[in-house]
């Protein structure tokens, strides 16, 4: 490479990565745009959360076809850009594989390494493909995949296949002109290509010249390949890539069949409670502080672990496949649930972005525009979905806070549930019949 090359590669991974660098910052305004909530307790529990289930991938091989696939395809993607340290550096500074004299036989490990895995992720890609597109698993053709969220799977599929097959072609053509006689360029010996030099023989016949230009635009490719790979990953659902880490750390640790109790109604029972309590006083008011709200309506009333859950969905559909209203022919879909809360996020966050740092009210929330009561009152409250989630996502938690809004914020519970409170509140039982008829069944033998 000349120093044009040199310069035009700076240019592209600053371009690359500082579009990146920008999308990371939106997701982090919009995640904050959540409910402030403490999810700092027991740290330990927490690291083994994220070592177990992002890192080890424990959840993902309860479908063990899937999951092993899934395995292949995240640890060869993974371990085969630790070469983009050194694409890196041969791009700025016009060395050629420079880790190869320091490295001797630990490099050839590697390279090979690398290329076995680059071949075991194209044939699970190919299997994830063949999955979606000719076997069309149920959960995969679902309509809450219509449109964009369809094509942006195939996208990545494409892309994984395009980044694996550049990347063999470009060590290929390189084997190729480290073996000419005499040597060629500034093509050393290095590396091994278990792969790749069975690849290589298409070389065969064209001059030296031509294979090192097209090595060059496979290299270039490759690298570009992966600078576009990385910011297409803001639009799509492979966020998970990076913020499923984040994601399990900071999930819920408390026992699924336990709900969190609204501060405000806890201190009203204590004090309905407490014999002593004066019924009649009036609660302080704190004049600078915000009106109480009850539950949520919109993705700024859901707390941020909520919003990050949202950006972290992989719509594996997993949830969506064991949701017990979902296949009883229910409107519900946990999956959806997730994909409208981002829809919804990043809609208030471009909302920000044209008015300066301020959301203008749009006449829209996600519940109604986006989630329908209908939808939410058809969760049976399971924990169904958050058990099969492989990234620890709780769609019940945002399914239960918008309840919560629907019930305490506009009365508007489905009657069978009202005529159920109503009974508990005057029977002490969800039963309508008298309290003292409560244990006539014991007399009926």
């Amino acid at each position: 490479m000349n120093y044009l090359d040199n310069i035009l590669f700076a240019i592209l991974l600053i371009a690359g990565f500082g579009f990146f660098a920008s999308s990371v910052k939106k997701i982090i305004r919009n995640i904050n745009l959540g409910v402030d909530v403490d999810r700092k307790d027991n740290p330990k529990a927490r690291w083994k959360n994220m070592a177990m289930i992002a890192l080890g991938q424990s959840k993902m091989v309860k479908r063990p076809v899937a999951g092993i696939l899934h395995i292949v395809v995240y640890l060869g993607f993974i371990i085969i850009n630790i070469e983009l340290l050194e694409i890196i550096i041969d791009g700025l500074f016009g060395t050629h594989r420079v880790f190869a004299p320091y490295l001797g036989v630990v490099y050839n490990v590697l390279i090979a390494s690398f290329e076995i895995l680059a071949l075991l992720v194209l044939a699970a890609v190919t299997t994830f493909w063949i999955r979606r597109n000719i076997v069309r698993l149920k959960r995969f053709i679902n309509r809450d995949l219509d449109g964009f969220p369809k094509s942006d799977a195939n996208y990545i599929l494409y892309f994984e296949m395009v980044l694996m097959t550049l990347f063999l072609l470009m060590n290929a053509s390189d084997l190729h002109l480290q073996n000419v006689p005499g040597g060629f360029s500034h093509f050393i010996k290095a590396g091994s290509f278990p792969v790749s030099q069975f690849i290589a023989p298409i070389f065969n016949g064209m001059s030296n010249e031509l294979v090192m230009l097209l090595s060059e635009a496979f290299w270039w490719l490759h690298i570009t390949g992966i600078l576009i790979f990385m910011n297409y990953l803001y639009f799509s659902k492979h966020l998970h890539i990076l913020l499923a880490f984040p994601n399990t750390y900071f999930a819920n640790l408390k026992p699924q069949g336990q709900f969190d109790n609204l501060d405000s109604v806890t201190k009203e029972v204590k004090l309905m409670m407490d014999p002593n309590a004066d019924p009649f006083a009036a609660a302080p008011v704190d004049e600078n502080a915000a009106p109480a709200k009850f539950g949520a309506s919109d993705v700024q009333d859901l707390n941020w672990v909520q919003l990050l859950n949202a950006y972290t969905c992989t719509e594996c559909g997993r949830c969506t496949s064991s949701c017990p209203a979902n296949q009883t022919g229910k409107k519900l879909s946990p999956r959806k649930i997730m994909m409208d809360t981002r829809d919804r996020l990043e809609e208030v966050g471009k909302n920000i972005d044209v008015n300066k740092g301020v959301f203008v009210p749009d006449n829209k929330t996600l519940l109604n525009n986006y989630i329908t009561p209908e939808e939410l009152w058809a969760c049976t409250s399971c924990n169904a979905c958050v058990e099969e989630c492989p990234v620890n996502i709780s769609p019940l938690s945002i399914i239960m806070d918008m309840r919560r809004y629907l019930v305490m914020e506009q009365s508007a519970a489905p009657m069978s549930l009202n005529a159920m409170m109503t009974n508990i509140e005057n029977n002490g039982a969800p039963w309508q019949y008298n309290q003292q008829d409560r244990l006539n069944w014991k007399n009926e033998n």
